[in-house]
Parts: structure tokens; sequence; C-alpha cells
């Protein structure tokens, strides 16, 4: 059976369950949050993310590795 990548997070993610999400710290979760390819949701203040879009960032970005690698 196929799991969903991500399931257990919520729909949409701030920057501490973005981190924990990715395995990473939550300084690399904001640096990703600021950059300007990264599918950003701003809500008054916050910076958040849809996770149906994380999950089709994540998936253009190893397409973009793959094409860079010469595969």
């Amino acid at each position: 059976m196929k799991r969903e990548p991500f399931e257990n997070m919520p729909d949409v993610m701030n920057a501490k369950q973005i981190a924990e999400a990715l395995h990473l710290s939550k300084a690399g979760a904001y640096n990703l949050l600021s950059n300007p390819n990264f599918p950003t949701l701003r809500i008054g203040g916050r910076k958040l993310v849809l996770k149906q879009e994380l999950i089709t960032w994540l998936k253009s970005q190893t397409k973009t590795v793959a094409k860079e690698d010469g595969k």
C-alpha cells in the first residue's frame, strides 16, 4: 500500500512543521520560506505553506536536479 508523503502533517504548515517534515533546522525552514521560488503563503506576518504545494515543489526540485545531472 502506497502512503502519501507527509500524511501526518497538517494541510497548512508553519516553519516548525516544515522543519520537522524535511528534517531541517528551524533556520533552514525559514531560509526556504524566504526563497522566492518556494510556494509561500503569507497570512498577516506569518509565512505558511500548503502541504500539497510543498509536495509539488519537492517533486519539481527533484526533476530539476536529475536534469542537471544529465539523467
